[in-house]
């Protein structure tokens, strides 16, 4: 059962999604919150396995919330999908870098959504390439904390190739293609680049993949 909490300050929001999420048989709400303060406070307290987090509440807003869910060693199972009215909120790639997994914006069809929390409960990013490549567009240059080039010392030179793929937004079987290897084989070293970098799941590894420069905005035309 993968369990899921609601994290929006309009309770027409929060009623919406739990009437979505409670009649699957795989998924199901442990509790909902109106600020951020209370959505850590659940987190740490119910340890759900998917937050669906608004980043505009009052008192400590969604993004701190986040940043502080991640922090703490007893939420590292917790993947955190942010909730957006746009596709472009200001907001998101500082989130991605604070650990969100994805995001999604609230007029999402249903069913999208729940493709998008069972992905993220299997630890997957939940960054569509068109999306990765527009908020790298409009947000990469404000990473205000660049990682130094020895952090990829750890890295191989095909893992670096392929973490770079995965930063502009391909998919692993557009690796496999680009690489000319099996799409097992592309998987299997995304995965290898995620656990030599400590990314969380794959929408971490796209923030590395720009804060160490390895790939720039626009580079693939």
């Amino acid at each position: 059962m993968i369990r899921v909490l609601l994290a929006d300050d309009q309770a027409l929001v929060r009623a919406g999604f739990r009437a979505l999420i409670d009649v699957q048989s795989d998924l199901t709400v442990v509790g909902e919150a109106s600020d951020g303060a209370h959505a850590v406070r659940l987190a740490t307290q119910e340890h759900p396995d998917v937050v669906l987090m608004d980043i505009r509440m009052p008192g400590m807003d969604g993004l701190e919330a986040t940043r502080q869910i991640v922090a703490d060693p007893g939420c590292a199972e917790v993947r955190i999908v942010i909730l957006t009215t746009f596709d472009l909120d200001e907001y998101v790639f500082e989130a991605l870098r604070a650990g969100a997994s994805g995001f999604l914006v609230k007029d999402t069809e249903p069913v999208d959504l729940l493709r998008g929390v069972r992905a993220v409960a299997a630890g997957e990013g939940l960054l569509s390439p068109s999306v990765t490549r527009r908020l790298i567009e409009e947000f990469a240059m404000r990473s205000r904390s660049p990682r130094p080039p020895e952090a990829l010392d750890g890295l191989t030179e095909r893992e670096r190739e392929v973490v770079a793929l995965v930063g502009a937004g391909l998919s692993n079987d557009e690796i496999a293609v680009k690489l000319m290897v099996s799409p097992a084989t592309a998987k299997t070293h995304v995965s290898r680049s995620m656990s030599k970098l400590g990314a969380r799941d794959r929408a971490q590894l796209v923030v590395y993949a720009y804060e160490a420069g390895l790939v720039r905005p626009g580079w693939l035309g």
